[in-house]
């Protein structure tokens, strides 16, 4: 007899896709209420903190992060520059490469969210038991391991079945 693959495994309850359908929309709301009422929308978040996380970038490397076109990056980063949070430049060997760079106050923006976000997650973790919390930790992770590190990168592409 056969034992089962990974993808022979049984089919997922409904009851546990619902779960996990609200748990993400819990933390879509999460992620849109640490955005409020601070200068930045949830879209000009998402390019801060991916120059947050890679630094100096062009505007391709940074629309290839977002999983966006480059027209999209550009916008964004108008808008940033605009503000303040973000400084253009060029590549020294190509002057028709446009590269983006955090400002201080686009740093100061990323760690206010960033801590936003943690109180507000600690704030409920921190009132679950710590074996269930651990739980879902473990779960989460393992999730985000099936779906891959670049699962966010292909938002606009067809689910794999």
């Amino acid at each position: 007899m056969r034992s089962a693959g990974p993808t022979e495994l049984t089919k997922t309850p409904v009851d546990d896709l619902v779960a996990f359908e609200v748990a993400t929309r819990d933390l879509v709301g999460v992620a849109l209420r640490s955005v409020e009422n601070l200068e930045v929308s949830l879209p000009q978040f998402r390019l801060l903190l991916v120059l947050h996380e890679m630094g100096r970038s062009t505007s391709t490397q940074c629309a290839q992060a977002l999983g966006v076109v480059g027209s999209s990056v550009t916008r964004l980063a108008d808008r940033l520059h605009a503000s303040g949070h973000l400084v253009r430049g060029a590549d020294p060997s190509n002057r028709s490469v446009v590269t983006l760079e955090l400002t201080a106050a686009g740093r100061k923006v990323v760690t206010q969210i960033t801590a936003r976000r943690r109180r507000e997650l600690s704030r409920v973790l921190d009132r679950l038991d710590p074996a269930q919390r651990a739980t879902c930790a473990a779960a989460l992770r393992t999730v985000h391991e099936l779906l891959g590190d670049d699962y966010a990168d292909n938002l606009y592409q067809p689910v794999p079945l």
